[in-house]
């Protein structure tokens, strides 16, 4: 038993050195661009609030991966989010919505409420996660429906295809994370059964 506790603490130290090594290359990857374009530019604060992102980001798939030996599960969880990582850069690098001074960004910061949400009503069961994810992934369509039916963002020149894309994308993204949800479920109820 000592042997097998002592085996999953050394994959769980391996794991935490991966995962402190990822979100330190993903750190460094815009500093070694500034060394080579002025295209990125990055303060202090830039730096500070994608290590707090990654923070964040990282120790939510952690406490996760505790949860639950489910590989759907996690597979679930680590794509959900990367979705909500991705959507928060992308509206602070260049927004969705025209630029990312565009105040019509701010409704994906809803998309990201209706996910925390939902996750909180669900109490992280993979049956009630699966129905957050769908109500999250509507919210996404919705924001995208409003955004094209208000004309919000339309002096951009990638206006309406960034808008219908990126939709789809995180929409897409959204509904994996449920249908993955949804077999972790289905795989609960099955080791339950007798």
């Amino acid at each position: 038993m000592a042997g097998n506790a002592k085996s999953g603490d050394g994959r769980r130290s391996h794991w935490r050195i991966a995962v402190s090594g990822i979100a330190l290359l993903l750190l460094l990857l815009p500093l070694i661009a500034m060394q080579f374009t002025d295209e990125v530019n990055w303060d202090e604060i830039d730096f500070l609030v994608a290590g707090a992102m990654l923070a964040v980001a990282f120790g939510s798939f952690e406490l996760a991966a505790r949860k639950t030996g489910s590989m759907r599960y996690r597979a679930a969880v680590g794509l959900a989010i990367a979705a909500a990582f991705i959507l928060v850069w992308l509206n602070l690098a260049v927004g969705i919505i025209g630029t990312e001074d565009n105040p019509a960004n701010l409704m994906y910061g809803g998309v990201l409420a209706v996910g925390i949400i939902g996750a909180a009503i669900a109490r992280f069961r993979p049956h009630g996660m699966a129905r957050a994810l769908i109500a999250t992934a509507l919210a996404q369509a919705l924001v995208g429906v409003i955004a094209l039916i208000a004309g919000f963002g339309s002096d951009a020149p990638s206006f309406p295809e960034a808008i219908v894309f990126l939709t789809g994308f995180f929409a897409a993204l959204w509904l994996i994370s449920a249908w993955l949800f949804r077999k972790a479920a289905q795989e609960q109820t099955s080791a339950a059964a007798p």
